[in-house]
Formats: C-alpha cells, sequence, structure tokens
C-alpha cells in the first residue's frame, strides 16, 4: 500500500532531531562513560570524564550543546519503495531545510561550521548546510532516518588504508591509534569498515557508529563472526595502549568499537577507521505518513550525579598579573583554576596575524603577557555571556606557534588535545605553557565565561578575536615551560603499567 509521506513532515522530524541531539547524549554512551569513571586509576583521565558527565547534565537540563563544535550533518534515509512524496522540493532540500531551522532555531542557537568553497574563500555558509545526505531504496511504506552531527575534530582523524590481503587490520589500527593523538576526544567509539571499495568501507565505518555501545554484551555472548572477533580484540588492545580520556594516560580509551565488513575484490582489503568523541550525537525516526516523527526526551534520572571537586592545594591564577617567572613553578599535569581578562584566537585569525605580522601591520589587540585560547564559541541566547565554548584541536596552530610566542608577548595557550614537536620546541625555547582544557565539556567551561566581546576581526564571526572575563576555569598544564608534555608522558605510563599488570583493563 503506498504511504504519502508529507514535505513538511520530513523538514520537522529533521530539525527537531538536531536540536534534540545537540544536548542529549544517547543513554548507553552516558551509561558507558559512567562505568569507565568508576573503574578509572588514573586521576587525570578520571577527571575529564567526571566533567564530561557534569556537562552532559547540564545541557540535558538546560537545552544547550554539549560541544561548542554542533558538527557537519550526516543523513542516511531509507525510502520505502511504497511511498510517495507530497510537496515541491527534492528530498535533499527538504533534508537541508530541516538542518536550517535546527541550527538557527533561536532558543538553541547552534555553531553554523559548514564554509563553501573549501580550498578557496572558505565562506561559512551561515546555516550549517549543506548535510551529507546518503539513500538507500528499499521494499516498504516507511522512511526510516538516521541523523548524525559529526564534529570536526574527531573527523580530523579518520584514516584509510588499502591493505594487502593478508595484511593484518588488528595491526594496522593499532598503529592508527597513536598517531591520531587525542583531537578526537576520547573516550568515544571507533567505527571501522572492512571490504567493498574505499569509498563504501568509509561508508560502512560512519554507518557503524549510529549503533549502540553493546560491547559488554558481546563480551557476554561471544563472537560469532570475523566482524565480531576484531570488536573484542581490538576493544581490549586499543584500551591496553594506555592512551586513556582526552590522552592524558588511563584505562578507558573507547567504550565500543564497531565493525562492519562486506565482499570486495581479490586483490584489495580497504579498510576505513573514523573515531566518533565525547559529543556523540546521533538519533533515528521512521516517517509512517502519520505526521512528524518527534524524539522523546528522555528521563533526566538517568543521568548519574558526578561531583568534581579540585580541592584546597589546586593553583589559581589571575591572567591580569601573571609573569613568566610565575610559569616557571607549573608542574605537568597540574590543575589549574583560570580567572581574569583571556583572549581567543583560532585558525583563521591565526593566520590573518601571522600575515599582518609578516607584514609589519600591527595586530587588533596587544598580547603582551597574555594567554590565549583556541575556541570557536556558540552565540549565546538570554542571559548568556557567551554559548557553549569548548577548546578546539591545539595541533593545527602549531605551525603558528613559534611566530606567535616570538611576536606578539605571548605567554600562555589553552585547546583541545596534544601539540606536536614543533609546538614543543617553540613552547620550550620561549619558557611558555600550554594549557588543556577538556573537549566535551563546552556548556561546563561556558560557565566560567562571565563577559565576551569582540576585539578584532569581527568578520570571522565565530573564529573572531573575543576577550573573555572568566573565573575559575579549570585546565591542566599539559606542556611546561621545560616542554614536558603529559600527552606524552601520561600514555607512557598508563601503557606500562596495564602491560606489567599492575592495574587491569575492565
Amino acid at each position: 500500500m503506498t504511504t504519502v509521506i508529507r514535505q513538511a513532515d520530513l523538514i520537522d522530524s529533521v530539525a527537531d532531531a538536531l536540536q534534540f541531539i545537540s544536548y542529549y547524549h544517547p543513554k548507553d554512551f552516558i551509561d558507558a562513560v559512567e562505568a569507565a569513571y568508576h573503574r578509572e586509576a588514573s586521576k587525570a583521565a578520571k577527571d575529564a570524564m567526571a566533567q564530561i558527565l557534569i556537562n552532559s547534565r547540564m545541557c540535558a537540563q538546560g537545552h544547550r550543546p554539549i560541544c561548542q563544535d554542533t558538527g557537519i550533518v550526516t543523513v542516511f534515509l531509507e525510502v520505502g519503495m511504497d511511498i510517495q512524496w507530497e510537496g515541491d522540493m527534492s528530498v535533499d532540500d527538504m533534508v537541508n531545510e530541516g538542518v536550517r531551522r535546527a541550527y538557527l532555531l533561536p532558543d538553541n542557537v547552534l555553531r553554523a561550521s559548514v564554509l563553501a568553497d573549501p580550498d578557496g574563500a572558505r565562506k561559512n555558509t551561515g546555516d550549517n548546510t549543506p548535510a551529507v545526505i546518503n539513500y538507500k531504496i528499499v521494499p516498504g511504506n516507511t522512511v526510516d532516518v538516521h541523523v548524525a552531527a559529526k564534529g570536526g575534530g574527531s573527523e580530523a582523524k579518520s584514516k584509510f588504508a588499502m591493505l594487502n590481503p593478508s595484511d593484518s587490520v588488528v595491526d594496522w589500527v593499532l598503529k592508527m591509534l597513536p598517531t591520531m593523538g587525542a583531537g578526537w576526544c576520547p573516550p568515544g567509539m571507533l567505527g571501522i569498515g572492512i571490504g567493498g571499495t574505499a569509498e563504501k568501507a568509509m561508508l560502512m565505518a560512519k554507518e557503524s557508529l549510529l549503533e549502540p555501545i553493546n560491547i559488554q554484551d558481546l563480551q557476554e555472548k561471544g563472537a560469532e563472526s570475523r566482524a565480531e572477533e576484531l570488536r573484542l580484540e581490538l576493544y581490549d588492545k586499543v584500551n591496553g595502549l594506555g592512551i586513556g580520556a582526552q590522552g592524558l594516560g588511563g584505562l578507558t580509551t573507547v567504550l565500543d568499537v564497531k565493525v562492519k565488513d562486506c565482499p570486495t575484490h581479490a586483490a584489495n582489503k580497504p579498510v576505513a577507521l573514523i573515531p566518533n568523541c565525547a559529543a556523540t550525537r546521533h538519533t533515528h525516526f521512521v516517517l509512517d505518513g502519520t505526521g512528524p516523527s518527534l524524539q522523546t526526551p528522555p528521563n533526566l534520572e538517568d543521568w548519574p550525579e558526578i561531583s568534581w571537586e579540585v580541592g584546597d592545594s589546586v593553583r589559581r591564577v589571575d591572567l591580569d598579573s601573571v609573569t613568566k617567572e610565575d610559569l616557571l613553578s607549573w608542574q605537568p599535569g597540574e590543575t589549574v583554576l583560570l580567572s581574569g581578562k583571556l583572549l581567543t584566537g583560532r585558525d583563521a585569525a591565526h593566520k590573518r596575524m601571522i600575515d599582518m605580522i609578516s607584514k609589519g601591520e600591527e595586530l587588533p589587540v596587544d598580547m603582551t603577557g597574555r594567554f590565549i585560547y583556541y575556541v570557536g564559541p556558540v552565540d549565546p541566547v538570554r542571559e548568556e555571556a557567551v554559548g557553549p565554548a569548548g577548546p578546539t584541536t591545539a595541533t593545527r596552530m602549531d605551525k603558528f606557534t613559534r611566530t606567535m610566542l616570538e611576536k606578539t608577548g605571548l605567554i600562555g595557550m589553552v585547546g583541545k588535545a596534544e601539540r606536536g614537536p614543533t609546538a614543543i620546541e617553540a613552547i620550550k625555547d620561549n619558557k611558555a605553557v600550554y594549557l588543556m582544557a577538556v573537549g566535551g565539556a563546552a556548556y561546563l567551561v561556558s560557565k566560567a565565561i562571565t563577559s565576551a566581546k569582540v576585539v578584532g576581526f569581527e568578520d570571522l564571526g565565530m573564529e573572531a578575536i573575543y576577550e573573555f572575563t572568566i573565573k575559575d576555569m579549570p585546565v591542566t598544564v599539559a606542556v611546561d615551560v621545560n616542554g614536558e608534555s603529559v600527552h606524552q608522558t601520561g600514555p607512557q605510563i598508563w601503557k606500562a603499567k596495564i602491560e606489567q599488570g599492575t592495574i587491569e583493563v575492565q
């Protein structure tokens, strides 16, 4: 029997789904992080997971984004062969209209991160369209839709290889993980696609991330296929690397590993690896002709009541009076609470500043003795000084770091994940510091920001230079003045502990 699916119903359902996943984690994700939190033995990793869980509860209560990077939208549609569309738009246009309405909703504005002309002007489309849309035409009279919003930090760590048929998938994955750093914001999931062709493997890896976290069920049941054997083996071996939450070293790097496979050419073994971050955002709905399919809010009692106490011994820093001499005593892995005036700037702002410096032009703000935060915040709503404002991946600023430290008087940086060798060398040479904020705790971080104003490059939108006034913003000393990086030492320590059997990965 033919079912009529109205244009407005798909639009409304997509818009509702995207708003929903911006502030509600899937319950299976919360359960998995809570379990990992309780068994974690690394204090730094445990603190990071506490912030992720607290942030998640705050977002669920306040209906504000889990992460400032509200993602690029990916939609998978299974369209029944016995349906008829009622409307004058293409299905692509319907989906994109749903995206547009979701991201521009005044009560919960979502950050527009999609840029047109990617190798040219890179101009923001303003409404986060277009989405990446995939179709399957299947028997039936419904439209089955999966909606996801994928953050750029985790997407940037995607890997692909065309292995030889005799090569080990496990060996390849274990080789890739340490090269991915912490920019994908672990703990999260790994999606792996094996077989088909290059593009099919990538698509399977992305699709696998839509599945629920259920590795414990598989551990109890036992593997019944090669894909399930790979899931179990990789789950144990990846966690055995000791990378841990936010790459700080610990017992839980992945909450689950998903594997999808399909037949491939006899000469090939295509393998794709795509991580999902701590801002896991996806949901599902079905249109059957009876109207829009709207999401059902979860029970907030399902969110754990986690407290995070920094203690009286924590270092409190006034950014308005801190000096380079003060930095000499800061220890790697130490928790610091920042207060005072904090500048912001990320990719586009850094490129523009470097260009101005090379031309001898004056920057819009004096950075002498200042700290800069790598962030592109969400626009504020209601009484907010700024919307969710979690850190972006710091390694993208590595190539600018030496010039910024040596030509502007900057003494400190705040971002997400590790720094590369080029940046660490520049930090050491200039006796500066790099501090890490927790990726996936954007709303929690924003609560430390009491005011925000644009002080440079207003035309760059969310990539403009802001000046935040902050109160007790929690960060970790990730690279000290001597160039010691906790993202190098932490995983090494915990990998050794796991290998020596002094502590067990559960």
